[in-house]
């Protein structure tokens, strides 16, 4: 039998974040399933979709590398993410801004928490979320300016979408 490895805080640390950038591309693929590729911000949601895909492949080789599990709640987060991006582009193009921006202030304050804990621990992965937290922020200043502060309620859509993100973000790390 094969030795039992102790489950650390890094462990969860890259679950979740691969979680975080598999959900992204489930939304993103949402939106541009209802969008098509013409729509207002549509060219912008695809390089966004680009990159996360890009992470998430980071993330997924990371998770082999190191011999960590992923979540067991992806095939929730596959559903659940697209459902999000679905919902958002249908209400329309500022809403589907709105979600990434929601979406990208509670990624930046995840990884800035990360890589405050990480310290110097694990130079490796502190550049890997260093960088992608430059992309999320990227991603949220290019929602802001796409109108996403114009969607309708968009104070209570960016609250609940922050909220779902943050239980999300809960329960990848442990599940």
């Amino acid at each position: 039998m094969g030795e039992l490895r102790a489950e650390s805080r890094i462990d969860r640390m890259l679950r979740v974040d691969q979680a975080g950038e598999y959900g992204a591309v489930r939304i993103y693929a949402g939106q541009l399933a209802v969008m098509g590729n013409r729509a207002p911000h549509a060219a912008e949601i695809a390089a966004m979709a680009e990159q996360e895909a890009t992470h998430r492949a980071r993330f997924d080789a990371l998770l082999a590398e190191r011999g960590v599990r992923p979540t067991a709640l992806q095939p929730l987060w596959s559903a659940a993410g697209f459902a999000l991006g679905a919902a958002t582009a249908l209400i329309g193009p500022e809403a589907a801004m709105a979600c990434t921006a929601a979406i990208e202030t509670e990624i930046d304050r995840h990884y800035s928490e990360q890589l405050e804990e990480l310290g110097e621990a694990d130079p490796e992965l502190s550049g890997i979320i260093t960088a992608f937290r430059d992309d999320e922020r990227e991603h949220h200043a290019a929602a802001i300016a796409a109108g996403a502060e114009k969607a309708p309620a968009y104070p209570l859509l960016s609250g609940a979408i922050r909220l779902g993100c943050r239980m999300a973000i809960r329960l990848s790390e442990r599940i």
